[in-house]
């Protein structure tokens, strides 16, 4: 799988997806006409090894329905990111094996230096 997840109103998304080479075969997924599929999903876990590493603990749902208060697992972290678009970390990156999520100058830094060498 070739896909860049994101969200279209999210300007740091839009920041972004301008600073990264990314190929045309990469599919522009936006996640709020297209929630995540159970199918991506599980590819993205695939290459994370755990949804917890795919969630966003900074959303205004997480903390308006006091989740951080909760014990989580990881089915649980599973059923919130099919439930709602804004519990996906963003932007997400994955291309074949390789994986970057989140927006952290780290993680763009190295998905920009990746997908130059491609």
């Amino acid at each position: 799988m070739k896909a860049f997840f994101y969200l279209s109103s999210c300007d740091t998304c839009k920041r972004i997806m301008k600073t990264l080479p990314l190929p045309e075969e990469v599919e522009k997924i936006d996640i709020k006409k297209h929630p995540i599929t159970d199918q991506q999903l599980e590819i993205l876990y695939k290459l994370s090894g755990c949804y917890e590493d795919l969630f966003n603990k900074r959303a205004q749902l997480y903390k308006q329905r006091n989740l951080n208060t909760q014990n989580l697992q990881d089915r649980d972290f599973k059923a919130l990111l099919l439930e709602h678009y804004t519990f996906l970390k963003r932007p997400v990156l994955v291309y074949d094996q390789t994986l970057f999520v989140g927006n952290s100058p780290k993680t763009i830094e190295a998905a920009n230096t990746f997908l130059r060498e491609q």
